[in-house]
């Protein structure tokens, strides 16, 4: 697939699909499809007893990649990027075709990577996510004969004018994240976590469940690593990498060696960007730099059909970028904070020196709602006055609450409770609650729709790693020590948040940055979003004519911009 041929821009229009890449389907025959979907929007159709699926993806028939299989016994698609067992030679799709009409149940427990896998033996017919629900597959039974499918813009339009769901509305606007298994909309629901869909059913898998074993932790994750990015190293193309001053994506510069294009969003004189084009260098890559200007956070056409209506557009950073990124196949470092470095966990600290010192220890008593509710996007400045000011906004939509604050504490409880039978501790719960409401999953989505995207940190054994490593050795040191075993090179340029391998040390330098006159602070990571905001006067482009609005925090504003894109 060349990059040229998927690139673009996603329209407006609710009655048009708005991605390159698509799966589309009906438990049904042909006729039940083309009630919905014109068979020319697909590659291919494939039509099974009771199933019949659409395809549309580039990348069809790259190995790896999305693949169909049919035989006497029942069809099968594997849409995505997908691994089967070592042993295998068959692609995906005939693999697990196979293996279902064997009666080998266990097969999807075995196939690893990033994908929907619809599969029909004898008339039975089963869609399933992956472990970690990676792809949203969406569903109603509001058109006839259930129908599903990985674009909600596409049924946005079949629905024509379909009711909101007032309490994923809420959530989108006070959290960012819509939760659990709802939409936007009523009539419209996802798969859910490690889940599956049936003809009149739905449910989940007991694929990710956490098992917490002894061992060397830093080895098996240095030896996975090099396993799960040498899997993604064939593909095709020029190879590009989104490249940031951490540890994540750098892992993949050493793993795979025919990168040639690094991209880093921040400003040319940040420290950010410093710290990534001499890394690039290192490892002899080329170094691109996408500076912060109006597209950043205005481009909302190119970066809000790729949340789908469940996420924030905040997190699509390069969205606005397409056309400086000169790659074919694009690798990135998603999801290694959570699953590998325990970001989102609750780590106990202590005073030095009057300096609050993160230790590698977690908490005895962790409280994961008040932890995660203002890390996962909460913002109790603007929650409180938030439906006044967008009153205008939604004529006719119930946007009153008594305490936005126990709103969402009381949806993040409901969603603990949900994961309660895959966890041993409040710890991997807190963990799980993420990985199951994943707010920056879209980031990879408009990737996935524009190049030939991989997902390194969703590799099997990298999942099993996270599932089967005690929370306390989730952590940056771990991940350090497993970098240098892969690479001594990779710790070289250190993160500019971590410039010592002593976290006192760290500590200690951003305290005296922060105290001492003539010396700057340590940048974040990534643009600062209300400084841009009000730079290029995005009031005046998006809210015109509602200066209610105006009075909320940038991040807010944003929100509820990508709810108007969704809720015209």
């Amino acid at each position: 697939m060349m990059r040229g041929e998927a690139t673009r821009c996603a329209a407006p229009e609710a009655e048009r699909g708005r991605m390159n890449k698509e799966l589309f389907g009906v438990f049904g025959d042909r006729d039940a499809f083309t009630d919905h979907r014109d068979e020319s929007e697909f590659h291919t159709v494939v039509e099974g007893e009771s199933v019949t699926v659409g395809v549309r993806d580039p990348a069809l028939g790259v190995a790896d990649r999305t693949a169909v299989a049919e035989s006497d016994r029942g069809v099968c698609v594997v849409w995505g990027e997908a691994f089967t067992p070592d042993a295998a030679e068959a692609d995906p799709a005939a693999w697990l075709l196979e293996n279902h009409v064997a009666g080998n149940d266990g097969a999807l427990d075995r196939l690893n990577g990033s994908y929907l896998a619809v599969v029909e033996v004898d008339g039975d017919a089963l869609v399933a996510t992956d472990p970690l629900r990676s792809w949203e597959c969406f569903y109603t039974d509001a058109l006839g004969p259930r129908a599903f499918g990985t674009d909600a813009s596409v049924f946005r339009g079949l629905l024509g004018d379909p009711a909101p769901d007032r309490t994923a509305v809420l959530e989108f606007l006070h959290l960012g994240t819509v939760l659990g298994e709802r939409t936007l909309f009523e009539s419209l629901e996802r798969v859910p976590f490690d889940g599956y869909l049936r003809t009149a059913s739905v449910g989940e898998f007991d694929r990710f469940v956490y098992d917490p074993q002894p061992g060397d932790h830093a080895a098996v994750l240095a030896d996975r690593l090099d396993r799960a990015i040498d899997r993604r190293a064939g593909y095709p193309g020029r190879k590009g990498l989104l490249l940031s001053a951490g540890q994540d994506s750098r892992t993949i510069l050493a793993g795979e060696p025919d990168i040639t294009e690094c991209y880093t969003v921040g400003a040319p004189d940040s420290q950010e960007v410093a710290v990534a084009r001499r890394i690039a260098d290192q490892f002899d890559a080329d170094h691109t730099v996408l500076a912060p200007a109006a597209r950043y956070l205005g481009d909302v056409d190119c970066k809000v059909p790729y949340t789908q209506g469940l996420r924030e557009s905040l997190h699509v950073h390069h969205g606005g970028y397409d056309d400086e990124l000169e790659a074919d196949t694009m690798y990135h470092g998603l999801l290694y904070d959570t699953l590998l470095k325990g970001y989102f966990l609750e780590w106990d600290s202590k005073s030095v020196l009057g300096v609050e010192v993160p230790q590698r220890q977690l908490v005895d008593d962790p409280q994961p709602v008040a932890e995660l509710i203002d890390t996962l996007g909460f913002m109790p400045e603007g929650s409180d006055r938030l439906a006044d000011r967008i009153a205008g906004l939604f004529p006719g939509l119930d946007l009153d609450l008594e305490d936005p604050r126990a709103f969402i504490a009381d949806r993040l409880q409901a969603e603990l409770a949900a994961g309660r039978s895959r966890v041993d501790s409040a710890h991997n719960a807190m963990d799980l609650l993420v990985l199951r409401n994943q707010p920056v999953t879209h980031f990879r989505t408009q990737l996935a729709d524009n190049y030939l995207e991989s997902f390194v940190a969703i590799d099997r054994e990298l999942l099993q790693w996270h599932l089967e490593t005690p929370p306390e050795h989730r952590h940056y040191g771990t991940v350090a020590d497993a970098l240098a075993m892969m690479d001594d090179r990779l710790l070289e340029h250190r993160p500019p948040g971590r410039p010592h391998r002593i976290e006192l040390l760290n500590q200690i330098e951003r305290f005296a940055r922060r105290k001492l006159p003539l010396v700057g602070p340590i940048e974040p990571a990534w643009p600062d979003r209300e400084t841009l905001y009000e730079e290029h006067d995005l009031d005046e482009k998006f809210f015109p004519d509602d200066r209610a609005v105006r009075d909320l925090p940038a991040r807010q504003k944003l929100r509820a911009n990508d709810l108007r894109w969704w809720l015209p």
